[in-house]
């Protein structure tokens, strides 16, 4: 069994994302939630994605303020809005991220 460093160094390390569209936060600290949004829009964005979706569950609604903190704040998101039908509802957060050259 490994020590707690060892535990603590391997949550640390970087995770691979598929840039697809759609990001699921259920595997993530919320501490790592609003940096993580931000360079997933980036990476969207390079990728000429620019609808993206942001699956935050639908618990307490916490994990959906932070990202729709987050949202609020990105110079390159036009609009969000929940899921609806078939979009994960309020489970889901849908982006749409400006047009344009990335800086």
């Amino acid at each position: 069994m490994k020590d707690s460093d060892e535990i603590e160094s391997f949550e640390d390390d970087p995770v691979e994302l598929p840039i697809d569209g759609t990001l699921d936060l259920h595997a993530f600290r919320p501490r790592d939630v609003k940096r993580l949004v931000s360079d997933y829009l980036e990476a969207c964005r390079e990728k000429g994605i620019l609808q993206v979706r942001i699956v935050h569950g639908k618990g307490t609604g916490t994990l959906r303020r932070t990202v729709h903190a987050a949202l609020e704040k990105h110079p390159d998101v036009v609009s969000f809005r929940l899921g609806g039908a078939g979009g994960g509802e309020w489970g889901a957060t849908i982006v749409e991220l400006r047009k344009g050259e990335i800086e």
